[in-house]
């Protein structure tokens, strides 16, 4: 089941790792973008969203590798790949269940994953690297299906929010089939917080060219504290990223961010003083 002899061994383990981080990551923003419904989220929920992310994305990359690869080629390619996401998932859960657990399950689970891929998103036709109506039909298509997996079917916030990650990908993995070094991308956003303005860290998660796939690179954070009845909000960014920024970009970011401080932090603080977020915290996930 290994990738050491496949001349694509690289672009397989690339691949792999950077679909991996970013259905994990992935998962979370999902929760981000509905947190009420983040709550009632068991684990089991949990794993059928990150599956749905792997799904398309080892569409995408089908679809991306056909313009990469000989078509004689492609279909070996893939189911190396699968072979190679296999292996980097049964590394992730190795800690959880031990070296010595039985693989058959996650290989089962990881072939029943592309048999499903393939099922629902192959009879759209359309050309990846292009904006066309059917790409965006496919990944409706998607979105939706992330909102059914968190039991909120019809949700446009989540749906939208799945959209977004599923694109953002696309660059990355066309890179790596390049054999070029990936794009950083951005598949979270920040919490939701409160008011206004200041500095502070951050967390948008790029597997990418900054480290290994899965590593985060903080570009813009905003940060919420609750003290008795007041909420702090500071917002801040990467010193480099903020370097980088002309007077004016600068200026319109600031402008920005407050506006999405002010927006956040109105929900931030209804779902902070409510009955939910109270049981929630006495339980120990604050």
């Amino acid at each position: 089941m290994g990738t050491l002899k496949n001349p694509y061994s690289e672009q397989l383990r690339g691949i792999a790792e950077l679909i991996l981080a970013v259905a994990g990551e992935s998962v979370t923003v999902m929760k981000r973008n509905a947190p009420e419904r983040a709550l009632k989220l068991k684990r089991q929920d949990e794993w059928g969203i990150y599956l749905e992310f792997l799904k398309v994305m080892f569409n995408l990359t089908d679809r991306l590798s056909v313009l990469f690869l000989p078509i004689k080629e492609q279909p070996q390619f893939m189911d190396s790949l699968e072979d190679a996401v296999t292996l980097q998932l049964k590394n992730l859960l190795e800690p959880a269940f031990g070296s010595g657990a039985d693989q058959t399950e996650i290989i089962l689970t990881v072939g029943t994953t592309v048999a499903e891929s393939r099922q629902a998103y192959e009879r759209y036709r359309f050309l990846v690297t292009e904006n066309n109506p059917v790409k965006d039909e496919m990944l409706n298509d998607f979105g939706g299906r992330v909102a059914e997996a968190m039991g909120i079917t019809g949700n446009a916030q989540v749906s939208a929010a799945a959209t977004l990650c599923a694109s953002a990908v696309i660059p990355a993995i066309k890179a790596i089939l390049a054999g070029d070094t990936p794009p950083t991308i951005a598949v979270g956003a920040a919490a939701p917080v409160a008011a206004d303005t200041t500095s502070a860290p951050p967390p948008l998660a790029t597997p990418g060219s900054q480290g290994p796939a899965g590593a985060e690179i903080k570009l813009v954070s905003v940060m919420s504290t609750v003290a008795g009845e007041e909420v702090e909000t500071r917002w801040g960014l990467h010193p480099r990223f903020r370097q980088d920024l002309s007077p004016d970009d600068a200026q319109q970011l600031t402008k920005l961010m407050n506006r999405v401080a002010k927006i956040l932090g109105e929900r931030y603080a209804s779902v902070a003083f409510s009955d939910e977020w109270t049981s929630w915290h006495k339980a120990g996930h604050a």
